[in-house]
């Protein structure tokens, strides 16, 4: 069993642990057990078992926007294994195979901090181990694709481990019917390059809850991408850890919610060790009613992260009444030694300059919204560099305009 309370969190990175006196009496100073919520994105309860988290509750800030009725079982103590067909695509330099709890890779990228990751870590008894060969560059992408047909709250886990010098593009593609709790761990060696790339385009009535953890290694880089477009509930949440020297991340997400569908992702992005960078840009599209979309940043600097260059930016276009977005950027600073750290949020509709540009040049008004949503999301689209998953994306966001217009 591994578990980690946030005071021990605090001193694997060095820092020294301080008590409120309530630890003298044996007593959670927040979180579980406690009278006082989470206050701060660094203060959650880190474990593998379930048992360690609290029941899914609106009380504390993770699940301001998700009840566990919306989860339909995947909070539950116990999940079924994931039985959905799983097809891999790869050079055979690239090695795939089933891995337990024993294998060096499993858990050393994150363990869970809330519960339907926990109740997935234990219920999948192994994980779906894909390595990067070392100091190699991969002429073509490694594809996996999950195909259920199954509602069955299930389980399944998932790690990338990206050797040192390692160079690749790794897309793992969510489709058909679902009820699934996820843990996916990214492993960038020393002096590594990769891009993951996880599409979330399941069929309607699907739940899906995908927790995902990166962990860079020394100069290091990663770009991440998020595309969510299909399921009724999706909840996304990436973890970078920025642990040695020189590492970079950049996390891209796109997403675009209907009528009824609720997407959420929450990113967290530690910076722990000096010299290191990030940059998150996520945007996402909203139309008909109860459509509602979450998008949490965190960012947190810690004292010994000397050098960071953080930027965070969240944009939402609402394209009919009835939508919501919600847009909350935060950032924790322990050290003010950094190169820059900011944020940016807005969401709204339509800019009236850009339509009147378009009609002025002759082009309806439904085209030109479909023109102005098209530039709007492509921009994130255009990173995941597979002409083929590309067109598809492009495909669906035109199928999702047209029934805002039919």
């Amino acid at each position: 069993m591994t578990t980690q309370t946030p005071l021990a969190q605090d001193a694997q990175h060095g820092l020294v642990a301080h008590g409120h006196g309530a630890e003298l009496a044996n007593q959670p100073t927040y979180g579980p057990g406690s009278e006082v919520p989470i206050q701060t994105r660094s203060q959650r309860v880190r474990s593998t078992k379930v048992a360690d988290f609290a029941a899914v509750s609106r009380r504390e800030e993770q699940w301001k926007y998700t009840t566990s009725e919306q989860l339909v079982g995947l909070d539950a103590d116990e999940l079924a294994e994931y039985m959905g067909d799983i097809q891999s695509k790869h050079s055979e330099e690239v090695v795939t195979s089933w891995v337990g709890p024993e294998n060096a890779a499993f858990g050393a990228a994150g363990i869970p901090e809330d519960r339907p990751s926990a109740a997935a870590w234990e219920s999948a008894a192994q994980a779906y181990l894909v390595t990067l060969p070392a100091n190699h560059k991969l002429e073509t992408e490694v594809q996996i694709t999950l195909n259920s047909q199954d509602k069955t709250p299930s389980a399944m886990h998932f790690i990338v481990n990206a050797l040192a010098g390692s160079e690749g593009t790794v897309i793992i593609d969510h489709k058909g019917d679902a009820v699934l709790a996820e843990n996916l761990e990214i492993i960038v060696g020393d002096n590594a390059h990769l891009t993951v790339v996880s599409i979330q385009d399941w069929n309607d009535g699907s739940v899906h809850s995908s927790a995902q953890y990166a962990k860079l290694g020394r100069n290091a880089t990663l770009k991440h991408v998020v595309v969510t477009l299909g399921g009724k509930v999706i909840r996304v949440t990436p973890t970078a850890y920025l642990e040695s020297p020189g590492a970079s991340v950049e996390l891209l997400g796109l997403y675009f919610a209907d009528a009824g569908q609720q997407m959420e992702h929450r990113l967290f992005v530690d910076h722990a060790a000096p010299n290191c960078r990030s940059r998150v840009t996520y945007k996402g599209a909203l139309q008909g009613k109860n459509a509602h979309t979450i998008w949490v940043g965190d960012v947190l600097i810690r004292a010994a992260a000397e050098g960071t260059d953080t930027y965070e930016l969240n944009r939402n276009l609402l394209l009919t009444d009835g939508c919501r977005a919600d847009s909350v950027p935060n950032l924790e600073i322990e050290t003010g030694q950094i190169e820059g750290a900011g944020h940016a949020s807005a969401s709204g509709r339509f800019d009236d300059e850009q339509l009147f540009y378009l009609r002025a040049r002759g082009i309806n008004e439904p085209e030109a919204r479909r023109l102005v949503v098209r530039g709007f999301l492509n921009e994130i689209i255009q990173q995941i560099k597979n002409e083929e998953i590309e067109a598809r994306l492009l495909l669906a966001i035109e199928n999702e305009l047209a029934r805002s217009n039919s």
